[in-house]
């Protein structure tokens, strides 16, 4: 099995977080979602401190509105999902008491995405038929992590994700669209917080998930489509909520992301050969972590550094786990 060169993984996401360039501009409109991602990967790695702490305080607060929610660069319009993002940043950064009195503004923008029937919209613009269980997660995780999960209403949230569940075992976008992986997670997810995931079918839902491993050891989102390292995560992450992570081959798994890994400028990508990216290099590195700490694989890990070990993470909010036991 390849080693996980941390040097270099660290490099690439210090350099995408703050090369100014094409790329920069082009990805404005994900922004505070790529400053979680680097940042919660260089933490996992032991290397928050590659990033200038304050500088990312200061872009998170740049991204506030008034009306509590955050977009993901100035001059956006706030969504639930960068919200939940910025929320995650001030969490690694422990600043999260930064927000003082605004903390009542995000609660409440986070309410007010709430539809009648349990689920959530994306954003207050957005028509109540544009719901999204990717919404859901993120309303139920922001309120968490700022401890006002009974700011919404509780027992409709977990009707609505119940609703989601196919007859396949698992989840879609909404009441009767097709099962994916990344859905699949956020409904896990959710009823985890929620501590209510024994509605979930959990044997019918573990097979489905297990089915996602193909023979190269990776996992795909649904049936039929290619390998991808980002479903190390979502897959993983669910059928470690759900204890079923031993369904499938934990070596082959790593083996695959580690062979997603750019051997030159570091970083991994979604399958081998193509380009890295932030995202599925946070993703990968999450879903090492799930393995290392869940099912008990060795990894090699190689650093400069004496006695670097990837960091436990969170299966459900993918934030590294002692900052959680720190709240």
């Amino acid at each position: 099995m390849k080693s996980l060169e941390v040097d270099k993984h660290v490099n690439f996401l210090v350099k995408a977080a703050t090369t100014r360039g094409f790329e920069w501009e082009m990805t404005e409109y994900l922004r505070m979602s790529g400053i979680y991602w680097s940042l919660t990967a260089l933490d996992l790695l032991g290397q928050l401190d590659k990033l200038p702490r304050e500088e990312m305080i200061a872009y998170v607060f740049s991204c506030l509105h008034e009306n509590g929610g955050f977009s993901p660069a100035p001059n956006h319009y706030p969504t639930i999902i960068y919200t939940l993002s910025a929320i995650q940043v001030l969490v690694i950064l422990k600043a999260l008491d930064q927000l003082g009195e605004k903390k009542e503004k995000v609660i409440e923008f986070v309410k007010s995405l709430q539809n009648t029937d349990g689920s959530f919209i994306g954003s207050p613009d957005d028509d109540e038929e544009e719901t999204d269980t990717r919404f859901s997660f993120c309303a139920v995780a922001t309120l968490k992590l700022l401890n006002s999960l009974n700011a919404i209403d509780l027992d409709k949230t977990v009707q609505h994700i119940k609703a989601c569940q196919n007859f396949d075992g698992a989840f879609g976008v909404r009441v009767g669209s097709e099962s994916h992986a990344g859905q699949v997670f956020c409904c896990v997810g959710t009823l985890a917080l929620l501590e209510k995931l024994d509605i979930v079918d959990q044997e019918l839902l573990g097979w489905w998930l297990a089915d996602r491993q193909l023979p190269c050891g990776g996992l795909n989102g649904r049936p039929m489509k290619k390998e991808d390292v980002c479903y190390s995560w979502w897959a993983l992450s669910s059928l470690v909520m759900i204890k079923k992570s031993a369904w499938i081959d934990h070596k082959k798994l790593a083996e695959f992301i580690l062979s997603a890994a750019d051997e030159e400028m570091g970083g991994i990508a979604d399958r081998p050969g193509d380009i890295p990216d932030p995202f599925h290099t946070l993703f990968g590195i999450a879903g090492l972590s799930l393995l290392q700490y869940n099912n008990n694989l060795e990894l090699d890990i190689s650093s400069s550094k004496e006695n670097v070990k990837l960091k436990p993470i969170d299966p459900v909010l993918c934030l590294p786990s002692y900052l959680l036991h720190e709240k």
